[in-house]
């Protein structure tokens, strides 16, 4: 007897509501960018180590504003770091959400699989399927 994971059933309003929240989101995450598979190969990585770099770097360029070359955005790389620290918990929450939504999804999967297969063995016993 399979046993079923989840059982999902979302009410129409509550199925609007989502839709209307993601089509919110995407219009107000208007300055979120789509990288190729090959940008983001060639993309510098950030990690824990390298960020506590980067501001620290980016703390002594604006103390020491003398040696910042006139071509050298520091207001721009500034402007990044804060519009990191501004994402980043959003992306967390996203991330969390999306996680749920694949873990239900791929639970769904496995108790349609797991009946379909319990319902042809039945069906091949009963001889309601033909052996191929």
């Amino acid at each position: 007897m399979t046993k079923n994971l989840i059982a999902l059933a979302q009410a129409a309003d509550d199925l609007e509501a989502v839709d209307a929240a993601l089509t919110t989101l995407e219009m107000r995450l208007t300055g979120l960018i789509a990288l190729r598979v090959e940008e983001h190969h060639a993309l510098a990585k950030m990690g824990r180590k390298s960020e506590k770099f980067c501001e620290r770097t980016l703390t002594l360029l604006a103390q020491n504003p003398q040696i910042v070359p006139p071509g050298f955005d520091l207001t721009e790389a500034q402007a990044g770091l804060a519009a990191m620290d501004v994402l980043r918990p959003r992306l967390v929450s996203l991330r969390r959400l999306g996680g749920r939504a694949e873990d239900s999804e791929m639970a769904l999967c496995s108790d349609v699989m797991g009946a379909a297969l319990e319902g042809h063995a039945l069906l091949k016993v009963s001889d309601c399927v033909r052996k191929t």
